[in-house]
């Protein structure tokens, strides 16, 4: 075998240790960025009400409130979510109720690869096939809920850590 100066019986797991931490930061802050990003957009563009009005849990909104109100509305609890799971290190419990929104949120937003028309492009070999535009962008939703899911099991830890 080849030592490239790179292991040693002691560096595997300090390694290990120190991608996932790695790991842990860009997911948990990562999610932070997204939802406030996509949050904050939805000030400045119209929600793709589409989505929305095929909904047959949704499709209600649009005659309580106006595309504006609702694309605010979402935005908000997109922006708080990301502010709640961004304090994990000085307060789990609020980082976990923001989690749980996340969660919700992403839910909502997967419900929809069911209901929009157009998600399914073609089908290829008999596997359906997203489309670009929405079936391809609701699907990185899939990956952001897990995520959203281990910060809530991490903030419920840490606050039985630090109550």
């Amino acid at each position: 075998m080849i030592d490239h100066g790179l292991a040693t019986a002691t560096t595997p797991p300090r390694l290990a240790r120190s991608l996932t931490r790695s790991g842990q930061l860009i997911s948990r802050y990562g999610l932070v960025v997204v939802l406030a990003w996509i949050g904050f957009g939805k000030y400045v563009k119209m929600e793709s009400r589409v989505l929305i009005e095929h909904s047959p849990l949704m499709s209600w909104i649009y005659r309580v409130l106006i595309v504006t109100e609702v694309a605010r509305a979402l935005g908000t609890m997109e922006i708080v979510a990301a502010l709640l799971i961004a304090l994990r290190p000085v307060w789990p419990r609020a980082s976990a109720i923001g989690s749980a929104l996340a969660v919700v949120l992403f839910m909502g937003t997967l419900s929809f690869l069911f209901t929009t028309p157009g998600v399914v492009a073609t089908h290829a070999a008999g596997l359906p096939v997203l489309s670009g535009m929405p079936g391809q962008f609701l699907l990185k939703d899939l990956v952001l809920i897990g995520v959203a899911l281990w910060t809530l099991g991490d903030s419920l830890a840490a606050r039985k850590a630090f109550p």
